[in-house]
């Protein structure tokens, strides 16, 4: 999964408000193989100022009916709002990616079910206290995933995501990616996304953003060795050869 940004305050830098610019990197993602694009237009790094439905709209619309018409492969909606997810199914967007796991949303599970649409639903929360933290993020998901089967979601189309980054300190984050095979008992493909995240650069003597790539590389091979379905990267090129070794070995 490429990633698409089009906020000027997105975490790694790659934020790109100019739509031509949003729509030729997500047309390059998909030449380095990408098999599906995530294009979103709210950022959601810790201290981020929320941005109102009509200027996410303005920002992701051109960029998911040009990505949809061109790439060739199926273009995500990183979004907790129902208005945006349903004016993006409308430009063409097959998925709906919630980093609140239909708990702010849940009416976007009857959208997702009504227009037969992918939906990823992420574990999220205020907060970063666990008294078992893989139990509980396992907990939540699967009932993200029954909230979007109840509403008539197909099961194989719910992804789960533990969250990586998201209500979780840096010591967590290793945690749950060291234990991520766990989330197989759910049944369900496996999401995860670690690209340039803040617990690499803690890692990493402070690394930046910018730094971060073979840090995200060690990430990534953890991630697929343990079973992780899908990434979801900034780098495709670099990623994909690192996802098609690990694959070999898992």
């Amino acid at each position: 999964m490429g990633i698409v940004n089009t906020t000027p305050d997105s975490f790694s830098g790659d934020g790109l408000l100019d739509p031509k610019e949003a729509i030729e990197r997500g047309l390059r993602l998909t030449r380095e193989g990408a098999d599906l694009l995530d294009v979103g237009g709210e950022s959601t790094r810790p201290g981020h100022q929320p941005v109102a439905a009509a200027q996410e709209l303005r920002r992701v619309l051109p960029v998911i009916e040009e990505l949809a018409a061109r790439a060739g492969v199926p273009v995500s909606i990183d979004t907790s709002k129902l208005e945006v997810a349903q004016a993006a199914a409308d430009a063409g967007a097959r998925v709906i990616n919630d980093v609140w796991g239909l708990r702010q949303e849940p009416r976007l599970a009857e959208l997702a079910a009504e227009r037969e649409l992918g939906l990823v639903v992420m574990h999220n929360q205020a907060g970063t206290h666990y008294n078992d933290l893989v139990g509980e993020v396992i907990e939540s998901l699967a009932e993200s995933v029954a909230l979007a089967t109840r509403a008539g979601v197909a099961q194989e189309r719910v992804i789960v995501d533990p969250g990586i980054g998201f209500g979780k300190t840096w010591e967590q984050n290793l945690v749950l990616l060291r234990r991520l095979g766990e989330l197989q008992r759910l049944g369900q493909p496996i999401l995860v996304g670690t690209s340039r995240k803040s617990f690499i650069g803690k890692l990493l003597d402070g690394a930046p953003p910018a730094d971060r790539l073979e840090g995200t590389a060690a990430t990534v091979a953890a991630a697929v060795l343990r079973g992780a379905d899908v990434v979801r990267v900034h780098d495709v090129k670099e990623m994909l050869s690192v996802v098609r070794v690990a694959m070999a070995l898992r």
